[in-house]
Parts: structure tokens; C-alpha cells; sequence
């Protein structure tokens, strides 16, 4: 028995034993049955150096084999061997281990890219009753934090920080969201170390995949297939995403050696210094110089599926700059790109409140850095376009070479074709994920009876678009398809993640 017994009962409520964390470990039960078992996920390098002082605590209080550092350890043999040891000693009609699986929590504690691959973990696990997952805010942005209830600010480490998040989890309440599947065709460049993905180097979000319909008109040699999940947001644009991207690399590649990893434990310092790199680079100034041939009408043909097997065209203003699909209610630290709608001229155009759960994503238009500066005012909001349960971006030769995207916050150079090729990237809803929200939970339900409902008011909502026709039918969406697993590379650095 480990020595969290002797900490007091409220560690009870929490505690794993080994036999069910260890295989082969000797068959030690508690005098009593856990009534919010964990499993602790941390990525050390996150937050300066605060990831790793939470390990220490969070050790230190519960028994540390139910405690992991991502740095050394992959969460989906994590959990695969743990549910699989689960499921035996149920078979075998073990009470402890058939409590723990049908209450266990898991808590993730990193920025928005760690948190999103624990969630594409759970997905991939296919569990009759996937854990909810809780987060905790590790990263920059902590967008997924946020929205349900957890904060913005990177928590405390010390024991009672500790002991009182894990007190919130106890008595979270469970909400489901939407899990999306991104897809991406392209031609894989021809030269570089690491055929087939060549010299192109993909967000931890995406990886290669073989599986590609004969039938499928892009399935020539040549091409190859990029697919991942998100449950935030996916952003694209030339100008506007730069700035957002290069702050990102910066952070990345620049800011995170060890040498200097100490001077960015303040998150609010950090913010605001991207915010002055940004100005003294000339990157906040830059879109407001974009040709409009850059802008995304003159990058790529958006079609959005409202209705199962229907495509349509999506008439994109020419002023538009950058496009935000959008899940839950915070982007960018916080922000609400569709804000709050009001009611007139709101179910004239198809649209319905946002809400995590319902299968469909939002769709935002900005034109520039300046114009996103209206989400700092009350009730701001960027160019409402749709709303869908899925989304194709149509690439082909044009005036740009390349354009900027970020998933879930991972940033993405990506190649446009520059000859007759096409490049195409797809999203598509996948299920869901159970998610643990606090009562200052942001995310609203549709199964929700206190889900407000749109505001009736005299909002004179100008972004209003065109709606095109119907085009293809299910038959291209089904043969495009969605894998059927988020699963990422074994060989990727955790280091790279927010």
C-alpha cells in the first residue's frame, strides 16, 4: 500500500492501488471502494516549469503510479493496458476494479495541444463509457480550460491548489461536445529525409494515412492522405493566421529551450510579450498591406454540408481574410468569434444558437488583425457565415504559394498547389468526448434547460452571405470519408506541445 492511506480520507476518494495499475503487481484491495477515481496526465515542459512541480504534488498526494509524466510516457498504452486490466478483473468479479472503471476521471494538465491529444486518445479507445476528461491550464491560450469552467491562468502547484482542484473534479458535472475529423489530400513534395511526408512538416494534430478509396479521384500516385481530430477550433488565413502562427513558432522553437524556460512561468508576461513581438516585427501591421488576391474567395472554393449528403457552396465575402470553424465558445485566449446572436434575421438565415453538442460548427470570417480587435468590445463578434456539419476548403493554383492554419492552436505552414494539382481539406463531425465542466462552465447544451436561447434584439447584423447551390451528393463525401482513429505518431517530441 502506498503511503497516500496515512494523508487523510479525502485521498481515499481518489486513490488507485497498484494491482490495477501495474499488471502482475500483487492483489492488494482497499478497505474501501474510491468514489472518484483518477488518472493524472501531465506534460512537465508545459507552463515554464510548473508542469513539473505539479507532478511532484500530485505524487506526492495520490499514489504516483496513477500519476504521468507525458514526457516519458504515451497516454494511449497508458490507458490501453490499464482498461484492458480493468476489464479481466471485472470479468472476474472484482467490486473495486468495476467501480473504478465506471467512475474513473481523467485529469489533463498542459496547454490545448496536450489536452487534445488525450482527448483523441479517448476516442480512438472506442469505450462503451469513455472517463470525462478534466483540464487543467497549462498552455497560453487554454481555450479548452476555459470553456468549461477551469480558467485561463496557469493553476497553483502547491498542495492546496492541488487538493482543491481535485475537490472541483469530485463534483463536476459531465458535458458532452463535438469531436471533428480533419482531413487533408495533397501531393507529398517529392524530396526530403522523411518520405512520404518529405520536407512538410505537420502540427502533431495531423499524421499520414494510407487507407485511400480506389474510387477516389485523387487516389493517383503521388498523393497522400494527412488526417487528425480537433474539438476547438481550426483556423486558416494568409495574414491574419501569420501573426497568430509566428508567435506560436516563436514560443514553440525560440522561447521553450531549457535554458530559458523559467522566465516564461507568467502567462500574462508571456501574452504580452507576443503581443509586443508582434508590433516590433511589423507582423500586426502586415494584413493590413494584403493584396486582396490573397484573401480567402481568391485562395480556395468553401463548400459546407447543412444536410446529410448535400454539399453547397459557401460564397465567401472578398473582404474576408482568415476563416475560423469554431466548437466551443473561446478562441485566442478566450474570444468569442460568433458572439452572442440576436434573433432578428437569425432564423432567416438558417442559423441556430451555438451550442457544444449539436453536430454543427460555426463558421467565422475576419478581414485582418484589426478587425479581430472587435471581439475586445461587448457582444463583438467576427462575419457569421454558416453553420455545418461539414466543411471542404477546395485549394487550387492561385496567387498565394501558401497559407497559414492552426488546429486547436497547433500552427501550420501549408503548401498551396502551384501547377494543376488541388489540395483539399475536409471537415467532417465524429462523435463525441465527455468533458468535466465546473459551474462557470462557458459551453452550452442543447440538451440543456438552461441554455439561453437567441436574444431578441434590435442587432442589425450585416454579415449576412449568399447561399449557393446544392452540389454533390453523400456518395463524394462518402468516398472522401473519415478515418476512423485521431491517432498520432509515437515518434513525435511532447516538448512541441502547448
Amino acid at each position: 500500500m502506498m503511503g497516500d492511506v496515512k494523508s487523510g480520507h479525502i485521498l481515499s476518494d481518489y486513490y488507485i492501488p497498484n494491482y490495477i495499475l501495474v499488471p502482475g503487481s500483487e492483489a492488494k484491495k482497499p478497505p474501501w471502494v474510491p468514489s472518484c477515481p483518477v488518472l493524472v496526465f501531465i506534460n512537465s515542459k508545459s507552463g515554464g516549469q510548473l508542469g513539473g512541480d505539479l507532478l511532484l504534488t500530485y505524487r506526492s498526494v495520490l499514489n504516483k503510479n496513477q500519476v504521468f509524466d507525458l514526457g516519458e510516457m504515451k497516454p494511449d498504452k497508458v490507458l490501453h493496458q490499464i482498461y484492458a486490466n480493468l476489464g479481466t478483473l471485472k470479468h472476474c468479479g472484482d467490486v473495486v476494479a468495476s467501480a473504478i472503471q465506471n467512475s474513473l476521471r481523467i485529469i489533463v494538465a498542459g496547454g490545448d495541444g496536450t489536452a487534445g491529444w488525450l482527448l483523441g486518445v479517448i476516442s480512438d479507445l472506442k469505450l462503451p463509457h469513455p472517463p470525462p476528461v478534466a483540464t487543467v491550464p497549462l498552455g497560453t491560450g487554454n481555450n479548452l480550460p476555459f470553456s468549461f469552467g477551469w480558467g485561463k491562468k496557469n493553476p497553483g502547484t502547491d498542495l492546496q491548489s492541488v487538493l482543491s482542484f481535485l475537490e472541483q473534479v469530485k463534483n463536476a458535472k459531465e458535458i458532452k461536445i463535438d469531436s471533428w475529423h480533419i482531413i487533408m489530400r495533397m501531393r507529398a513534395p517529392k524530396e526530403g529525409p522523411c518520405d512520404p511526408i518529405g520536407p512538410l512538416e505537420l502540427p502533431h494534430s495531423l499524421h499520414v494515412f494510407h487507407r485511400i478509396s480506389q474510387t477516389d479521384k485523387l487516389s493517383v500516385e503521388g498523393y497522400h492522405t494527412y488526417r487528425g481530430g480537433f474539438w476547438n477550433y481550426f483556423s486558416m488565413g494568409e495574414k491574419y493566421n501569420l501573426y497568430e502562427w509566428m508567435l506560436k513558432y516563436h514560443m514553440h522553437f525560440t522561447l521553450r529551450g531549457n535554458c530559458t524556460r523559467k522566465k516564461f512561468r507568467n502567462q500574462l508576461i508571456n501574452q504580452s510579450r507576443y503581443v509586443k513581438l508582434g508590433c516590433t516585427q511589423g507582423w500586426l501591421f502586415a494584413s493590413l498591406l494584403r493584396p486582396s488576391s490573397t484573401n480567402i474567395a481568391q485562395l480556395t472554393k468553401v463548400k459546407i454540408m447543412r444536410k446529410q449528403g448535400q454539399w453547397e457552396d459557401l460564397n465567401i465575402p472578398r473582404s474576408i481574410g482568415s476563416i475560423v470553424c469554431l466548437n466551443l465558445p473561446s478562441f485566442s485566449g478566450g474570444f468569442n468569434p460568433w458572439g452572442k446572436p440576436f434573433r432578428k434575421k437569425f432564423h432567416d438565415r438558417g442559423l441556430t444558437p451555438p451550442f457544444v453538442d449539436d453536430g454543427l460548427i460555426e463558421i467565422v470570417g475576419f478581414r485582418n488583425v484589426l478587425h479581430g480587435l472587435v471581439l475586445l468590445a461587448p457582444n463583438g463578434h467576427g462575419t457569421r457565415l454558416a453553420q455545418a456539419n461539414a466543411v471542404r476548403f477546395e485549394f487550387k493554383k492561385g496567387a498565394a504559394d501558401h497559407t497559414f492554419m492552426r488546429i486547436d492552436g497547433e500552427p501550420r505552414k501549408q503548401p498551396l498547389p502551384v501547377d494543376d494539382d488541388t489540395v483539399v481539406v475536409e471537415i467532417s463531425h465524429f462523435g463525441q468526448v465527455s468533458m468535466l465542466a465546473t459551474p462557470f462552465c462557458k459551453s452550452k447544451s442543447v440538451y440543456d434547460p438552461s441554455s439561453p436561447i437567441c436574444r431578441y434584439d434590435e442587432d442589425e447584423d450585416n454579415d449576412s452571405t449568399d447561399e449557393g447551390e446544392s452540389t454533390n451528393g453523400w456518395e463524394e463525401k462518402r468516398k472522401f470519408g473519415a478515418a476512423d482513429t485521431f491517432k498520432f505518431p509515437d515518434e513525435f517530441d511532447t516538448t512541441q506541445l502547448s
